[in-house]
């Protein structure tokens, strides 16, 4: 099916009162078990390349096309996104590439710094129909960028949001990137506070760092986009280093890759579940999507 606009995925999250979940892609093998994922929990989705996975595989474009192919072959609705590109060129190529959104990051900039960049490129977005989220009050982890005691004030991301125009916004409410641990402490009091001061969807950044239970009280108290990677990460690599302790023979990459794809996808069901206001492990479908993904020799 084509590609699901983000915008509407998004505002269909803010009108169920539900979260959505928005997950990280390193590889193909990400992007083909979220996608299983998403379509065993019967749930829209929304798949994600960072600047930092563009620097890995040096260039954007092919692990892109990868991606967008997945993302048109799936039953469930998905969209492409950029994820915390802080160069405009790279926003360009996004755009011409067929992202439906982009995040533009240039918190590290000054305020009226941040805010006349993320003007210029929301301009730039929406000439194009693309949706844009930017960031204000950084959230932790990317060499010192996000600090968790670090804190987005709502008066500014009101002011924020009416300079620049944009369509989402990503505040600090104290969870942090790249977490290992899932206990981090949000600030429920100040995602009511920081919803109701701003017109557009909020987006939680570092959310593997949060439990389950913080992930529902998040949405409830206002959070709509929910960002994950190194959640599933971790997954990944507990499932490809156990088949390898077991198998210490392999030499053959897919059969390691296999496993930690599956363990991908079901981590991806359990959470959508979860934004959903659903048991994680109570979701029927999981074993549906680990048994889809490793069946589709095609991608």
């Amino acid at each position: 099916m084509p590609l699901t606009p983000t915008e509407d995925i998004v505002r269909s999250a803010v009108r169920g009162g539900v979260g959505v979940g928005a997950f990280n892609v390193v590889q193909l093998e990400h992007a083909e078990a979220i996608v299983a994922g998403a379509e065993a929990a019967g749930r829209p989705v929304i798949l994600q390349i960072s600047e930092n996975t563009v620097r890995y595989h040096g260039a954007l474009e092919p692990i892109a096309l990868a991606t967008l192919a997945v993302a048109r072959a799936s039953s469930a609705p998905v969209a492409v996104h950029l994820d915390h590109a802080e160069s405009p060129g790279l926003v360009h190529q996004a755009v011409e590439l067929g992202f439906t959104s982009v995040m533009f990051d240039a918190s590290k900039l000054p305020y009226d710094e941040n805010v006349a960049a993320t003007a210029e490129i929301t301009a730039h977005c929406h000439a194009r129909n693309v949706w844009v989220e930017a960031e204000l009050g950084e959230v932790g982890g990317k060499d010192g960028a996000h600090a968790p005691g670090v804190r987005t004030d709502p008066a500014e991301a009101r002011a924020f949001v009416a300079a620049t125009a944009v369509d989402a916004l990503a505040v600090a409410v104290g969870s942090s990137h790249a977490m290992l641990t899932r206990d981090a402490v949000l600030d429920f009091g100040l995602i009511t506070l920081l919803r109701d001061s701003v017109s557009v969807p909020l987006v939680l950044h570092g959310s593997s760092g949060v439990g389950d239970e913080g992930l529902t009280r998040a949405i409830a108290a206002g959070m709509t986009k929910v960002n994950v990677s190194t959640h599933l990460n971790k997954a990944f690599t507990r499932a490809a280093r156990a088949y390898l302790d077991a198998h210490p023979e392999t030499a053959d990459p897919r059969k390691y890759l296999g496993p930690a794809r599956d363990a991908v996808a079901t981590a991806v069901a359990g959470l959508l579940a979860v934004l959903h206001g659903q048991r994680a492990s109570g979701h029927a479908k999981t074993a549906a999507a680990v048994t889809a993904v490793g069946s589709r020799p095609s991608r």
